[in-house]
């Protein structure tokens, strides 16, 4: 759900990153296949553990020691032929993939960026465990550009060229699988100004950069292959960065969410400076013997199997956790948030819900606020856990406690839907040093004058020539942003009317993905084996469709013997003479024909035939 403000009025600000997988043949770093190996197992398992390091400034990185600190156990599944000794943190990288560095570079061109003299290799800690060594190695090549849109220009600060994270499988308890497959491949960053205006206005600059990224034709297609990462801020505030948006038909309301949850914060500021200078002597408490005979499920199920029950005194705070920051989205929300991300509990209750449904009793409410202490004014926060786990959790409760005093703070986010999470603090400079192991790479005029010489045709350009093919405006437009174009321009080859291929990799396309299908699976070669026997007149337009319907419920096999094996070869002339005399000259022949042969008889050929005159 949207949600409508001023956002000049608060003086919003918001730019956008967007990351794109290329589709070079190697990884960025090494000679690895530049693809991930889908449901196939492991050839082998590495574990590790990470911890934070000392950066170029000298100092620790928030976000670096924030993931550090929670002691976290990594699993990494090993693929032979994606992933090698580079990914695994046990051999330098090898020399930037320059095929990565030309595509990165045409992009910078297309966006009127001003390329760097060298490229030079930084490593940036991660330590979330995403990344064997602990970092991420990244490139800048162009800054300064610009992007048109229907409201302006739209400032390109940087674009870089860096590695891709590692695919996350599953949570295990406090430790965590990873896939090595994906881990180094070639990503595209592309940085925007702060000048986006609105959720709007965001959706149409990355659906702008998504499109100019895929006229390249050398980028990876596909669920997880493009994500956009959102800084986001107000007048009085700090900026917010959320990560990981990829549908874009949530990016507006996820936007604008994000600016209320932080208006709302500085009105939270202001009512407890109001109220209080900060949290007055917040001590954790062991309130287990409270609830030695209580009825609250989550807490009898807790302290049962071992667990502790915790809580603390947030004075000041009464009335302010059940606050709405965004829609289903709470102060005590953000808190939890914060408890989860630190200790990895479930969650937390505190005094602003409403306790009676989950069976607190009058006079149990009563002696936890006698016990930690409540005045007027004053909440609680109760978490029930391992009691070590559960007084981390509420450190962590305490620390975004204070926050709130001074603010909106710095930090990560991810999206879910048009709502973000608490992910961890938000990175500072302190997380960038340079890769020692590489050498700049130098990058001259001559090597950008032979990269502006192959740029590929704009949006532009691109859709007049499909309007000259025959295509339709919203035909061409939806080729253009929702099809694999570049795959439509390779099928023309086959000599299939251009109006076929692009309805069949649009509207067909997404009819079959509604079955549960998936037609990005079939082979390139066998499309256009399909698109060639359609243009050689050995196929309908519906038994095409019915064709690619079956190559897609089995994609490994061949067409020629689907054609055979569903009966779709088409009756053409006098094969489709001799049907019609079969039907005896009935009334409704068109319809009975049509009706019990639509795969195999092209509709205006049976027409025509019917409409002769009788020798």
């Amino acid at each position: 759900m949207r949600v409508k403000m001023d956002l000049k009025e608060i003086g919003f600000k918001c730019g956008i990153e967007v990351h794109q997988r290329l589709g070079t043949e190697c990884k960025l770093f090494c000679s690895c296949r530049n693809e991930a190996f889908g449901e196939a197992p492991p050839t082998g398992i590495v574990k590790r553990r990470l911890h934070a390091v000392v950066g170029e400034l000298g100092k620790v990185d928030p976000a670096a020691a924030f993931e550090a600190a929670r002691g976290k156990e990594y699993e990494y599944q090993v693929f032979e032929g994606s992933s090698c000794l580079v990914e695994l943190d046990e051999e330098p990288p090898h020399p930037l993939n320059h095929e990565a560095l030309d595509i990165a570079l045409s992009v910078s061109l297309m966006l009127n960026c001003t390329p760097v003299d060298e490229a030079h290799v930084m490593r940036k800690t991660v330590v979330d465990g995403s990344a064997v060594s602990a970092f991420q190695r990244s490139a800048l090549l162009a800054t300064d550009g610009k992007l048109e849109t229907s409201r302006g220009s739209v400032g390109i600060q940087s674009v870089a060229v860096e590695e891709e994270s590692s695919g996350i499988v599953e949570k295990k308890g406090d430790a965590t699988v990873y896939r090595l497959d994906r881990l180094a491949m070639p990503l595209i960053e592309i940085a925007t100004a702060p000048e986006i205006q609105d959720g709007q206005h965001a959706k149409e600059v990355a659906e702008a950069l998504g499109t100019l990224l895929r006229g390249t034709g050398k980028v990876q297609r596909g669920l997880g292959t493009i994500r956009q990462d959102l800084n986001v801020s107000i007048h009085g505030g700090a900026k917010v960065e959320i990560k990981g948006a990829q549908e874009l038909e949530f990016l507006a309301a996820l936007i604008e969410n994000e600016a209320k949850r932080q208006h709302e914060l500085l009105q939270i500021k202001e009512e407890l400076q109001r109220r209080s200078s900060g949290l007055v002597g917040p001590v954790i408490k062991d309130v287990s013997n409270l609830f030695a005979k209580t009825k609250v499920g989550l807490l009898a199920k807790g302290l049962s199997s071992g667990g502790s029950a915790l809580a603390v005194r947030l004075s000041g705070f009464e009335g302010l956790l059940g606050r709405e920051l965004m829609l289903g989205h709470r102060l005590g929300t953000e808190l939890s948030d914060y408890a989860k991300a630190r200790a990895g509990v479930k969650g937390l209750v505190h005094s602003d819900e409403n306790l009676s449904k989950y069976g607190f009793s009058q006079e149990e409410v009563q002696e936890l606020e006698h016990e930690l202490g409540l005045a007027s004014g004053d909440a609680w926060v109760l978490i029930v856990d391992g009691k070590e786990r559960a007084h981390t959790a509420l450190e962590a409760v305490l620390a975004r406690a204070q926050q709130c005093f001074h603010g909106i703070p710095p930090e990560t986010r991810r999206a879910e839907g048009e709502k973000s999470v608490f992910l961890r603090p938000l990175p500072g400079a302190a997380r960038m040093y340079p890769e020692t192991d590489i050498p700049p790479v130098r990058i001259t005029d001559g090597h950008l004058m032979a990269l502006m010489k192959k740029l590929p045709p704009t949006y532009e350009e691109r859709r007049k020539q499909y309007l000259e093919l025959g295509l339709n405006e919203e035909l061409a437009n939806l080729v253009l942003r929702k099809a694999d174009f570049a795959l439509f321009e390779r099928l023309l080859e086959t000599g299939a009317e251009p109006v076929l291929i692009a309805t069949t990799l649009t509207e067909t396309w997404r009819a079959l993905r509604r079955q549960g299908l998936n037609p990005d699976a079939v082979p390139e070669e066998s499309l256009k084996e399909l698109f060639e026997e359609h243009a050689k007149a050995k196929l309908t337009r519906a038994g095409t469709h019915a064709l690619l319907e079956g190559l897609a419920r089995e994609p490994g096999a061949e067409p020629h013997e689907l054609v055979q094996r569903l009966d779709l070869k088409r009756r053409s002339g006098k094969a489709l003479a001799e049907l019609v005399e079969g039907y005896g000259g009935k009334s409704g022949l068109f319809e009975a024909i049509m009706r019990d042969h639509r795969l195999r008889v092209d509709g205006q050929e049976l027409k025509e035939l019917l409409e002769k005159p009788a020798q």
